[in-house]
């Protein structure tokens, strides 16, 4: 935007507090370096353009802003005289991407000190060359520490998560294991109760049918109805009184295991009619042996099932050998995500899912995504342990517009107001020391606003606190990979950095 240029006055920014303790010669240097600007309402500076001025407002009212999505998010809006944005870290040289950090426009004719970035840089370099180097250490040191920080936090997480899957592997395996011993001993039992019943007297016409009465045994097995307690309990009655009357010995031991493969008195029944009351005791037991068999197959598949998901839910949520950067389906993400939570997540919270099938795949960077629901989760089931009583997590997916919303509802006592505007600052955390780094949700910003240009909101009251994450179903037709990565670089440079408006 053009911009007036008047005569610079050396009296009159030495009035204002940035400059007040400098000597009438730095004045005059700054005055003949610089120079002031009268800018009518509109744009001053662009954010993401090369940094070249540094300003001070002598009198109007500034509004800084900051893109987010594609959004312009005003942060700022003030009229006190003296206030400075712009080059800010001119000092710093090449160091540090030299563009600014946010968009700068006036709403009145408004007067600015304006000094070129490399002048600004001189000045500080010769004028404060030790607060010049304080500076320095403070910034890249605090960039330094967020990094190792946030480098922990990840390591935290990743060891949570490592707990948590060897407690939900061992469940399954050690099903499996005890499966698998249990079925050696039945199959055991099996061999000499055949050869048992070999020794009898069975015409061939009998042992055809008893064997293809043990095939059909073993298909009512896998198709076995699933009955209530009261209704199980019941059927169990009725074929103990059954066996007890035929003379089958362990009543109470074998009809338990028919009632679990869906057998009744009318199968037994058949049983008898097929191999007579005198070899019945040794049939049956043989067609226990069967049943039992196939129950043992049956929890051996759904054990090794269960390991080859939550194998399955480690690599969707670690997404490797994905491409980084993709379509995907939020819904895929999130059930990977809760299912390698789920030992973390525990008994006491009921997960509710209200997910919208319809919705289209996203581009987004997949396993930072995933990393944000674990914060968002790991923070609900950590505020629903707080109240000391059971709760309840909703995670909820709609449509809003030409966005993809993603919310994360708990019951726990709610985000008091008086931070709520503070939550996603880097470092900020309401946990005891020790137990939060205050650096979970200051991750998930960057990774939805910065990274996906999304945005990530919380509305909350006491017993209904939701997090919001909304994510662009297209992506930017400008946007590639490395331009996302050095934007969040640059982001993460200057997060320690003070806006000055």
């Amino acid at each position: 935007m053009s911009a007036q240029v008047m005569a610079c006055d050396p009296h009159e920014i030495g009035s204002l507090f940035l400059f007040e303790r400098l000597s009438p010669e730095q004045l005059g240097r700054l005055c003949s370096e610089g120079r002031m600007e009268r800018f009518e309402p509109g744009p001053v500076y662009t954010e993401g353009d090369p940094a070249t001025c540094f300003y001070v407002m002598v009198e109007g009212t500034v509004v800084l802003s900051r893109r987010v999505g594609g959004d312009d998010v005003e942060v700022s809006r003030t009229s006190q005289r003296g206030v400075y944005a712009g080059a800010m870290q001119a000092y710093l040289g090449d160091q540090v991407p030299q563009t600014y950090i946010n968009s700068m426009r006036v709403t009145e004719p408004t007067r600015f000190f304006v000094l070129p970035a490399r002048s600004f840089a001189d000045v500080m370099r010769e004028w404060f060359p030790m607060p010049t180097h304080l500076l320095e250490g403070l910034f890249f040191g605090s960039k330094n520490t967020q990094r190792a920080v946030g480098q922990r936090e990840r390591l935290l997480a990743l060891g949570s998560l490592s707990a948590g899957l060897t407690h939900e592997l061992n469940n399954p395996a050690a099903a499996a294991v005890r499966a698998t011993a249990a079925l050696r001993e039945r199959v055991g039992r099996m061999r000499n109760k055949l050869a048992v019943i070999a020794q009898g007297r069975y015409s061939r016409e009998a042992l055809v049918e008893l064997i293809e009465l043990q095939e059909r045994t073993a298909e009512r097995v896998a198709k076995a109805p699933v009955l209530t307690p009261l209704e199980a309990s019941d059927r169990e009655d009725e074929l103990a009184d059954w066996l007890e009357e035929h003379g089958i010995p362990e009543s109470w031991r074998i009809a338990p295991v028919f009632v679990q493969a869906g057998l009744d008195t009318d199968w037994l029944d058949q049983v008898a009619a097929t191999v007579g009351e005198d070899v019945l005791p040794g049939a049956v037991g043989w067609l226990s042996y069967t049943v039992e068999t196939e129950l043992l197959m049956d929890e051996i598949d759904d054990s090794t099932t269960r390991i080859s998901h939550l194998v399955d839910a480690a690599k969707q949520y670690a997404q490797l050998d994905r491409a980084p950067h993709r379509d995907v389906d939020v819904h895929e993400l999130l059930d990977s995500t809760l299912l390698m939570l789920s030992g973390k997540i525990g008994p006491r919270v009921r997960v509710v899912k209200d997910y919208d099938r319809s919705l289209p795949e996203v581009p987004a960077y997949p396993a930072e995504l995933n990393q944000v629901w674990t914060n968002l989760i790991d923070n609900a089931v950590a505020a629903i342990g707080s109240t000391g009583h059971d709760g309840t997590l909703t995670v909820r997916t709609a449509r809003e517009g030409d966005r993809l919303l993603v919310e994360f509802r708990d019951t726990g006592p709610g985000v008091p107001e008086d931070i709520r505007s503070r939550i996603f600052d880097p470092f900020f955390t309401t946990k005891p020391v020790g137990e939060g780094t205050g650096l979970g949700l200051d991750i998930c910003w960057r990774i939805v606003v910065n990274k996906h240009h999304g945005s990530l909101q919380v509305e909350s009251v006491p017993g209904d606190t939701r997090f919001q994450v909304l994510l662009p179903l297209t992506a930017p037709e400008t946007e590639t990979e490395a331009e996302t990565e050095a934007e969040t670089e640059a982001e993460a440079e200057t997060t320690t950095t003070e806006e000055s408006v």
